[in-house]
């Protein structure tokens, strides 16, 4: 289902970062299953996928943490697999976890990383007062982390992420768990990166984010690449669809029987704490027969609304789950 080859340019030139033909298997369980894509100098691009799907198995290899069965990593030109330490040392990885000593000030984190970076001493005191004007922590550089919001915290963890001026920043879920007002100054960081030529990769599972920061994206399900190229062209693969969503206002109706609903209405269904959302073919007839399955089940109806299909329900149309779906249970593969 891929809108463009793995490998097509995005724009001329190179590709600063080439992942070919990936595979890793845990046991029985097969993680990657042949991932490719390609990502341009300069450009921020979008890797999706429920939890479990081969995203953070695909990072780690990226990385040089995991050795892929099959397949390689190379960026600007270099493999993974015959050099991860050269790889390392052009790549800029946040973690969906915070790393950071929170006995320590901001610039005191900023300083020991940097340090393990094996910044310039010469350069290190230049980096670390750039990252806190981007970071927007210039002010609070001598507090120490354990006194900071979700948000700051976050910002400091991105932070860390560019000491040594990476080519290439791998952003985990960067903006998981904070303030509107923080979660702001991290979307326009991150394109203020991109303006000066940072090559981003943006894993999230917060699709306006996406749709605001990538021009391109892929979307990864069971360990496979299912649709890949231009933003504007993976939504077209909805096609001509609406989206229905019917508010879930009281207690009883947010622990519906979503598993008996979804047999039910034989349409992709999504199902969050406040609302229930269905992926329909434009001009369907099947909205009246949903109703009636709500109101069967003791839904209480008050309303819903139709829109046009985003990110978010391109992938729901595509695999019949939503993004957030898909919990693994041994954990993140």
């Amino acid at each position: 289902m891929a809108t463009r080859q793995a490998h097509a340019s995005a724009g001329a030139g190179e590709p600063i970062l080439l992942v070919d033909g990936l595979r890793k298997r845990y046991g029985k369980t097969t993680a990657v299953d042949g991932v490719s894509f390609s990502v341009m100098p300069g450009e921020t691009f979008g890797l999706l996928g429920p939890n479990g799907a081969g995203k953070s198995t695909t990072m780690k290899i990226i990385c040089g943490l995991v050795q892929p069965d099959g397949g390689d990593v190379f960026v600007g030109g270099v493999s993974v697999r015959k050099a991860p330490r050269q790889v390392q040392r052009m790549l800029g990885v946040v973690p969906q976890g915070l790393a950071l000593y929170e006995d320590l000030t901001a610039y005191q984190n900023l300083l020991y990383f940097g340090k393990l970076r094996g910044v310039p001493r010469e350069e290190l005191a230049a980096q670390v007062d750039d990252i806190l004007r981007l970071t927007g922590l210039e002010n609070d550089a001598r507090r120490r982390v354990k006194g900071f919001s979700g948000g700051m915290k976050r910002r400091l963890n991105i932070g860390i992420g560019l000491l040594g001026k990476p080519q290439v920043l791998l952003l985990d879920e960067p903006t998981v768990g904070i303030d509107p007002q923080s979660r702001r100054h991290i979307l326009d960081s991150v394109r203020r990166l991109a303006d000066e030529g940072v090559t981003i990769i943006y894993t999230s599972h917060y699709m306006e984010e996406v749709e605001y920061l990538c021009r391109r994206v892929a979307i990864i399900d069971h360990g496979r690449v299912i649709a890949q190229g231009y933003t504007d062209e993976v939504r077209a693969l909805a096609g001509d669809s609406v989206v229905l969503r019917v508010p879930l206002l009281t207690p009883e109706a947010q622990s519906v029987d979503v598993d008996g609903l979804r047999r039910a209405v034989g349409v992709p269904l999504e199902a969050r704490s406040s609302e229930l959302r269905f992926m329909l073919p434009e001009g369907s007839s099947q909205v009246p027969g949903i109703l009636n399955v709500l109101v069967s089940m003791g839904v209480p109806l008050d309303g819903m609304t139709v829109e046009s299909p985003n990110l978010e329900t391109v992938f729901l149309a595509l695999t019949g789950k939503a993004l957030r779906d898909g919990e693994p249970s041994g954990g993140a593969v």
